[in-house]
């Protein structure tokens, strides 16, 4: 091997080198092989047992025991119905072949073209004349414009509301709620008189 292919080789870790080479093989363990032989179960050999016997059965088979027989063929014959649909469909086949086409009669094909009405001329008219008008449109016929903006001012009865609405509102979010007088309620139990007191008894 030359020096190039040496140099090539990849380089091993010293140390695992140096472990490999100085191992000694005395420090190893001596361990007895022990051989462990799996006996087949009761099912294992009753199933091996039969298939013995499954082969010796075929292999020993005398065929002379075997007894002649014959093969009968049976001929199932359709039914009226079907004859009757068979003979419908042949004939219409002798039909359709033997069928003469010089006995049928020239005709003429005749092209019948619609021609529009009165009102489907006149709408089609009509829209000729709007997409012509609408192309042929000139916009240097506009006149320029102004757009003038007109605020409408509010009535005096519309002012005075408002004023109303505003004194209002402010009234109540000024209101001073200790000007009020304290106030005492007096519940009043109105007895009956003395005929209603009798119209009850009675009743």
């Amino acid at each position: 091997m030359s020096d190039a292919q040496v140099k090539d080789l990849p380089k091993q870790d010293e140390k695992l080198q140096s472990e490999v080479t100085g191992f000694s093989s005395q420090q190893l363990k001596h361990v007895e092989p022990v051989e462990k032989v799996v006996l087949p179960s009761k099912e294992d050999l009753q199933g091996e047992r039969n298939h013995l016997n499954l082969l010796h059965g075929v292999e020993g088979f005398d065929s002379s025991k075997l007894q002649a027989t014959e093969t009968k063929e049976k001929t199932i014959l359709p039914s009226s119905e079907v004859l009757s649909q068979e003979k419908q469909h042949f004939d219409h086949l002798q039909g359709v072949e033997k069928f003469d086409s010089s006995s049928l009669k020239t005709t003429e094909t005749q092209e019948k073209v619609l021609l529009p009405t009165q009102e489907d001329v006149q709408q089609e008219k009509q829209h000729v004349n709007l997409l012509t008008g609408v192309e042929s449109f000139q916009t240097t016929n506009l006149k320029p414009t102004q757009t003038q903006e007109k605020h409408v001012l509010p009535s005096p009865q519309e002012i005075e509301q408002e004023k109303g609405q505003v004194e209002l509102r402010s009234g109540i979010e000024n209101f001073d709620s200790k000007a009020l007088k304290q106030t005492e309620t007096q519940v009043k139990n109105q007895l009956p008189t003395k005929e209603v007191i009798e119209q009850e008894k009675n009743a």
